[in-house]
């Protein structure tokens, strides 16, 4: 995520009005939410996006919990942060203290801290960043026949990389290579190609079922299946 688009008060799971007391709260269930010993991310996210998230966290709060950086940080967005402004030097010329029992905030509301995470992480993965040509774009948009040479192309022009696609998609390079090359003979089953293809489409934010559609016939075509 792009510094100018971050959201540190998204990446806490809080309003933009938060009390440095929430933002404390909010920062303390992140963190447990997405601490190692955390077995319900095992299944979903690698150590590393983990580390990812943690960071993105860290920088939030100190960000966030920091008077004259929150005001600079919501100025430069144009956030509304008179009130919040009130309500934050209100509680801290008050006094916050952090206590001990705010740290069991996190098990409580884990499950949510991490659903709304992974979004964060999966925008991240997914995220394409590539020079617009308007040509392209309207012949990918007309395109009814999605050839492998022609999904390569749009994979390149869209700047991903074969490792990066595997890792999008789930699918080995060899497989991505096969489709792309239409090495029809070294693919596996047609039903497991189609979800291949789909995935592959998705990822390039094309439309999965076209994409996948026109090239399942070829692909039957090509071994006589029609």
């Amino acid at each position: 995520m792009e510094e100018k688009n971050r959201n540190y008060y998204e990446i806490l799971e809080l309003p933009e009005d938060s009390s440095p007391e929430e933002i404390h709260k909010g920062y303390v269930r992140a963190k447990n939410a997405y601490s190692q010993d955390s077995l319900a991310l095992y299944s979903l996210m690698s150590a590393e996006e983990c580390n990812e998230v943690l960071n993105l966290i860290e920088e939030a709060y100190t960000i966030l919990s920091e008077p004259n950086k929150r005001r600079q940080y919501d100025s430069a967005r144009g956030l509304n942060t008179h009130e919040a402004n009130r309500v934050f030097s209100r509680e801290a010329n008050s006094g916050f203290n952090v206590r001990e029992e705010d740290h069991s905030l996190g098990r409580q509301s884990s499950t949510t801290s991490h659903n709304s995470m992974t979004k964060i992480v999966a925008q991240n993965r997914f995220s394409l960043e590539y020079s617009i040509d308007a040509d392209f774009e309207k012949e990918i948009e007309q395109a009814t026949d999605f050839t492998g040479e022609f999904l390569k192309k749009i994979r390149e022009y869209k700047c991903v990389e074969l490792n990066r696609m595997a890792d999008m998609t789930k699918v080995s390079k060899t497989y991505i290579r096969n489709i792309e090359d239409e090495a029809f003979e070294k693919l596996p089953a047609s039903v497991y190609v189609r979800g291949f293809v789909y995935q592959y489409a998705k990822s390039l934010k094309l439309n999965p079922e076209l994409v996948a559609n026109s090239f399942l016939y070829r692909l039957k075509k090509a071994k006589g299946e029609h």
